[in-house]
């Protein structure tokens, strides 16, 4: 595993999601499935493990506690908090810094810890973006020492730029992938400059870039990708990426001719980790064979620049404008 740095820590290049964690998204993950995923992540090298409070209503953060106390093992915790809904305000009015704590420390209680390494907010209002005061709540909470590091999630490059401008940011964790490509010159190079991280998030797009679907693939009720396909609950963006299925099953398999000869997937996830100003990709995974295959990704060699030309053609000339949400 390579590692990369990230608000002064070395942290791996391949991280580990976890909303699948939480078993309310995306089918069930059984509690020692869970801990098997975690385990394998860490053996792999692991280190970088991305949550937040509302998976599973708070199951995944719950999952990850339990595997430190029982492993000891030296992980970086990359959690986030704003979309809760159980607060007596309710979101979105939940920006309070007095709920942001309480959110904060009941994601520390459930992990089993003092602070976390990051934490980020969660795809919150673009107008509370605009208003900076949730910004001024996390460096006192930095400063008291419940978080050592904050940083955002966005659903937009806009949203992004907002956030970049904020003093003490350390990370933008933002949907970055093949069908997502424009967010690099948009984007990366401001990052750089302020010295931000970059966690790329929907890394293989909700599985359509697993080279594992067709037009016949159907979901469990229960599963963001039968009840959000279009935007239904939440940000279109989230799944899919914002292409529609069957748009998206016809992509994959077009940029499989593309590729180098492998798994899509890793290919996938390669061409993210190509662009240096990406801190670390965070794929999830359902079972413990998935983490082996997107910790390889690390080890593997660059895809050649005439590729990634013909990747980008591809997406300037087919996928960009099939796009659906803000970007």
């Amino acid at each position: 595993m390579k590692y990369r740095r990230l608000a002064g820590a070395q942290v791996s290049e391949v991280g580990l999601g976890t909303w699948q964690l939480g078993s309310a998204d995306y089918g069930i993950v059984s509690e020692e499935q869970a801990m098997a995923i975690l385990s394998r992540f860490v053996d792999l090298g692991g280190n970088l493990i991305d949550t937040a409070d509302v998976y599973g209503g708070g199951q995944s953060e719950e999952y990850i506690g339990k595997f430190i106390r029982q492993t000891r093992a030296k992980v970086l915790i990359a959690d986030k908090i704003g979309r809760r809904t159980d607060s007596p305000f309710g979101w979105p009015q939940n920006f309070s810094y007095d709920i942001m704590r309480e959110h904060v420390e009941d994601s520390l209680y459930r992990l089993g810890v003092d602070s976390v390494f990051l934490e980020q907010l969660h795809c919150i209002p673009k107008d509370e973006l605009f208003k900076g005061v949730v910004f001024d709540h996390l460096r006192r909470l930095q400063d008291e020492g419940l978080i050592e590091n904050w940083g955002v999630s966005v659903e937009s490059i806009e949203e992004a730029k907002i956030c970049l401008e904020q003093y003490g940011i350390s990370s933008i964790q933002i949907i970055f992938n093949l069908f997502r490509q424009n967010v690099a010159e948009e984007l990366f190079e401001l990052a750089q400059k302020k010295n931000v991280g970059i966690i790329a998030r929907v890394p293989l797009a909700s599985g359509l870039l697993s080279g594992k679907f067709s037009l016949e693939t159907t979901f469990t009720s229960n599963d963001h990708r039968h009840y959000n396909a279009n935007g239904e609950y939440f940000n279109v963006g989230e799944t899919f990426s914002g292409v529609p299925f069957a748009r998206g099953v016809g992509f994959s398999n077009e940029l499989k001719k593309i590729l180098p000869e492998g798994k899509l997937s890793q290919m996938a996830i390669r061409w993210i980790l190509d662009h240096p100003a990406v801190t670390s990709v965070i794929p999830g995974a359902s079972n413990p064979n998935q983490v082996v295959s997107n910790m390889e990704v690390s080890e593997l060699n660059r895809i050649p620049a005439d590729v990634m030309t013909k990747l980008r053609n591809y997406y300037d000339e087919n996928i960009f404008q099939e796009i659906r949400g803000e970007i």
